[in-house]
């Protein structure tokens, strides 16, 4: 099939490689380049660098819209989306023979939004997956081609679960636009009463609250790490934590953000809403990730001060 392709992150690249495996990939279109780092290096998005060195012509546009001509030249036959950060305006959604799907990592009609793979984790979820849908003008409402299905493992962080979605993408992908060629598509529709919504992690989002349950707090941190990574504040210094685990212990008399223990070998003991966590990695402000053991030795961590 002649396909061009919307996307700009790490996660849809597996998702590239399998189009250019089996269909034409007539172009790429991906957000604009962006300075990063102190020398403000302008640094293309993992989709262009893929898309480059397999010689597919790519498009950056501010808007999406400024492109439309461009696209309808093609002659593409589907549009597909993964992860490309713009919506796309309804004459663009109707342009080609078969439309325009969306690779979305949720099953949906859950985590419909921005943020769907470290929600999933953040609200405790023991499974995810990746929903091939149509798009349409509503945010992720379109109906359903495929899903595939993903246990979530106690100790997946956002970053580990990223690396297993990526290729189930892939595969996803691969088998709906078999479906297509087959004409096999029998699309579902969403039921609205059962979704929600994955709203952009903001610098909100990462401030650990002390109070929630310990379950609550690590699975935060999880969501979190390694990007953009949950933070406390230990003597108005900020901490990021980057691994915890739940201690069992109960009977610890303190408030919530307490440190309670700094015996324990592996970092420092912290209480929480209704148990303790053991706080395993940490980053200070302007140093490395450590294990908290580790950072110790060159740092005092008292007990009974708070992290707040």
């Amino acid at each position: 099939m002649k396909t061009v392709f919307f996307a700009t992150p790490d996660f849809a690249v597996k998702s590239l490689e399998a189009l250019i495996d089996r269909h034409e990939v007539l172009a790429v279109v991906t957000q604009p380049d962006k300075p990063k780092g102190r020398g403000r290096k302008m640094l293309f998005s993992p989709v262009k660098e893929f898309a480059l060195k397999n010689n597919i012509k790519v498009f950056q546009p501010v808007k999406v819209s400024e492109i439309i001509q461009q696209l309808e030249t093609l002659g593409a036959d589907i549009f597909v989306v993964a992860a490309y950060g713009q919506l796309l305006p309804e004459k663009i959604l109707n342009m080609p023979k078969f439309g325009c799907i969306n690779v979305h990592a949720s099953l949906l009609p859950k985590y419909r939004g921005a943020a769907p793979i470290q929600r999933a984790i953040i609200e405790g979820e023991k499974k995810t997956g990746i929903t091939i849908m149509y798009m349409k003008k509503e945010l992720d409402c379109g109906d359903m081609i495929l899903k595939k299905e993903l246990s979530i493992e106690p100790e997946d962080t956002f970053g580990t679960l990223h690396d297993k979605m990526a290729p189930l993408g892939a595969s996803a992908l691969t088998e709906a636009l078999e479906l297509f060629e087959n004409g096999n598509v029998n699309a579902q529709k969403q039921n609205d009463d059962e979704a929600s919504y994955a709203s952009k992690i903001t610098k909100q989002t990462a401030y650990i609250d002390w109070s929630k349950t310990s379950a609550e707090i690590k699975n935060l941190i999880r969501g979190l790490n390694p990007s953009p990574c949950a933070y406390t504040y230990y003597n108005d210094e900020t901490f990021k934590i980057w691994e915890a685990e739940e201690v069992k212990d109960k009977s610890y008399c303190a408030a919530a953000g307490e440190i309670v223990d700094v015996s324990n070998k592996n970092g420092f003991v912290v209480k929480t809403g209704d148990s303790a966590l053991n706080i395993i990695q940490i980053q200070a402000k302007g140093g490395k990730k450590m294990n908290t053991a580790d950072y110790m030795r060159g740092h005092k961590i008292e007990k009974g001060m708070f992290l707040k």
